[in-house]
């Protein structure tokens, strides 16, 4: 069920009744409620609120919002519990802010309390480290569905490459839960009330390996010039990483940039955040419910508009590729048979968009996929086309050639094995480290002054 743009793109009709094409996002200052529109940056919307400027807000953490997949505990969603979400941090700061989304959901969400904390072991908080969190001076805001909320500076001290706990109390009924699928993390949900202040670990009883209601963390940091936006699909997300140790190849990037960054000079950053936009199982041209909106349809929310961006990295394709050699499916499948020209033209689409935000965009190749569940001829065939054109057009401000450092030597069409995670499409901890290793700081922060 779909409805074809003037592009010519297909959007799911079900993402228009949600209302996440409005391209209205919600800031709450202390002010009280104004709306942000999609073509306004987060930063120049916190710079109209904050009273501190834009200058120095990053995206320290972020993950892209999907609707709740039918059976899982998005779906079902909370009721008078507290979700404690564990997210890692790219830089540090003095000050923090939230973003909370309830992008797909189907009602108005109350929000009880929330906190975040330094996290200690499991689902524990490290003593003395809890800060309250305000959203237009009120501990308990009530999110529109469709709409996505920022919290006030909170004046906490963050450490670079460090675990926060973010506490979330659902004092009611949520109905379905916006969150970001594969996390990568375990995460927690307690049992009956408000635990977003607890120091210990005893009412989460419940691991999850998805993030709820979270979706960016926002730090004030003199280190870091900007944000680069890792924006793709699982292997962005870090499918196949192992759970808790923070081994995405955007994780990895962030630990290069940490540790040549240097002491800050006045008035200039020495390395960039990194906020890792990817989701596992997402298209460049489809939509569809069990792996998020398409990244025609989500790169101004996720990637355009995130603070502070001025550089973003795109691998995304190998999907749109490999499900059309699968059956037509409402939930993974409703559209088949994509092409690589359709692809590249969603690429040049992107590029377009970054351009006209004054935005740098590098492409990178398509890794390597033979042996895969939905590998075909056909699609290799497509993943080579564009692959080629990635390298030669010059359309993209620089590439990155992941296909190159990740093919088997022997086999160019299979991954090296050392870096196969074994499903001959993901990478292992180890893989993701060399695609981090091989993208280029310089180009990265290229007129940073470093």
């Amino acid at each position: 069920m779909t409805a074809i743009n003037s592009t010519g793109r297909r959007k799911s009709t079900w993402l228009i009744r949600l209302g996440l094409l409005a391209g209205t996002a919600l800031v709450i200052t202390a002010a009280g409620v104004t709306a942000a529109t999609a073509n306004e940056s987060w930063p120049a919307a916190v710079a109209a609120s904050n009273g501190f400027g834009g200058h120095g807000w990053v995206a320290t953490w972020a993950a892209s919002p999907q609707v709740g997949t039918p059976g899982t505990l998005a779906a079902t969603g909370f009721d008078n519990q507290t979700v404690r979400n564990i997210v890692f941090t790219s830089v540090g700061g003095d000050a923090v802010r939230l973003e909370l989304t309830n992008v797909f959901g189907t009602s108005p969400l109350q929000v009880g309390h929330v906190t975040v904390a330094e996290a200690g072991q499991g689902a524990a908080i490290l003593p003395g480290t809890i800060h309250q969190v305000t959203f237009g001076g009120s501990a308990s805001p009530t999110i529109p569905p469709g709409m996505q909320v920022l919290s006030d500076p909170v004046a906490m001290r963050v450490g670079a490459l460090q675990d926060l706990a973010v506490s979330v109390y659902l004092p009611g009924q949520t109905g379905p839960a916006t969150n970001h699928s594969d996390a990568q993390q375990v995460n927690w949900v307690s049992t009956a009330g408000d635990h977003a202040a607890d120091q210990g670990a005893d009412a989460f009883t419940t691991q999850t390996q998805s993030w709820y209601y979270v979706s960016d963390v926002i730090v004030r940091s003199s280190a870091a010039r900007g944000t680069v936006v890792a924006f793709g699909d699982s292997i962005t997300d870090g499918f196949q990483s192992t759970v808790g140790a923070n081994a995405r190849w955007p994780n990895d990037l962030a630990r290069r940039l940490d540790a040549q960054s240097g002491p800050a000079e006045p008035g200039r950053g020495r390395t960039l955040a990194v906020a890792d936009e990817g989701i596992s199982g997402n298209r460049v041209l489809t939509s569809d419910l069990c792996c998020g909106v398409a990244a025609g349809d989500r790169f101004e929310r996720d990637a355009l508009n995130q603070p502070g961006v001025r550089d973003i990295i795109l691998l995304e394709g190998i999907n749109d590729f490999g499900f059309s050699a699968v059956p037509p499916n409402p939930l993974i499948n409703p559209v088949t048979d994509v092409s690589a020209a359709q692809v590249i033209a969603g690429y040049k689409q992107l590029i377009a968009q970054a351009h006209a935000r004054g935005l740098r965009i590098f492409g990178a190749t398509l890794l390597p996929f033979q042996g895969a569940g939905y590998y075909t001829t056909a699609g290799e065939a497509k993943r080579e086309a564009v692959n080629a054109w990635i390298r030669t057009s010059r359309a993209f401000d620089g590439v990155i050639d992941f296909d190159k450092l990740m093919r088997d030597p022997a086999s160019p069409l299979m991954m090296n094995p050392a870096y196969d995670s074994g499903d001959h499409l993901h990478p292992n901890d180890a893989g993701y480290q060399v695609m981090a290793n091989a993208i280029s700081l310089r180009m990265l922060l290229e007129g940073t002054g470093i």
